[in-house]
Formats: structure tokens, sequence, C-alpha cells
């Protein structure tokens, strides 16, 4: 029996000697004993082993894909689907939407004076990667209302 692992990672750290791979399913955390050329934001389709003997450190065995998957915001406006689902939502309240096709959307009710914070957390927020890879999903946009933020999970 192997102890290799294959599966989506995020790389959520990375410098010269080393880096940190999240998987985007389990969340379980792998830390490499030395960086292939990672960088930050990096998705892999991965397989990753620990290193002998203690078994704390990992190495990655075979990379099948790397991207990175880019999150931004947009200048057009919230879709009439956004809109519609943005008017039974409270602030606090999310809901996922089904997209025709491939992806979804996520609406988030939020306060007036919260939107543009609310756009800033969801464009640095590494979970939003973490959820396009999980979903497989290649870009993600972020558009914004009056009292909500629409975030679009795109083929």
């Amino acid at each position: 029996m192997t102890d290799e692992k294959t599966a989506t990672f995020l790389v959520t750290g990375a410098d010269d000697e080393s880096a940190v791979l999240s998987d985007v399913t389990d969340a379980q955390v792998h830390t490499l004993s030395e960086n292939p050329g990672l960088a930050e934001g990096d998705v892999l389709e991965a397989t990753v082993a620990p290193d002998p003997p203690m078994n704390v450190t990992y190495s990655v065995v075979e990379v099948a894909e790397r991207k990175q998957i880019p999150v931004e915001e947009s200048d057009e406006t919230p879709t009439p689907r956004s809109k519609e689902v943005a008017a039974d939502l409270a602030a606090g309240d999310l809901e996922t939407v089904e997209r025709a096709g491939v992806g979804e959307v996520h609406v988030l009710g939020v306060p007036e004076d919260g939107v543009e914070q609310t756009v800033e957390d969801v464009l640095s927020d590494e979970q939003t990667v973490a959820r396009a890879a999980r979903i497989g999903i290649e870009r993600v946009e972020v558009r914004s209302g009056e009292n909500f933020v629409a975030v679009r999970y795109l083929p």
C-alpha cells in the first residue's frame, strides 16, 4: 500500500526552498520538503508522497496539470438573474445558483455600505480560488450591485 495522494491542490505558500499545498477537497495541508518551481496561487492536479523516514513533509511525484485561476472584478453590471436572487437576500445571506452550462454563481447579500469591502475580500480570499478549483472552473468574475455581490465561477 502506498501513501501517495492524488488530488487537486492550491499552493497557499511558496518560497525558494519549500511550498505548502492545500487539498481543495478535504483542506488537508501538505508541506513540501523542496519547491519544484511552484508559486503561491498555483492550482495543481498532482500526486504527492510523504518523505521517509518521518513522513511529515511531502514531495511531488507527478504534476498532471498546473494553472492559475484568475479572480477579477468586472465592470459589467450583474445579470438580471443575480439581481432577482439578490432582491430576496438579507445582509449576510448567500444563495448559490447553477449557471446554464458549467459553473455557478454565488450571490451574497451585503449592507449597502459593505459592497466595496466584500468585493475586496472575495478577490483576496484564497478560498475563492480553492472553490473554483474544486468545481473545475477556469476563472472567477466578481460583479456587484447596490446591496449584493455576485461571484461568478466560469468555464
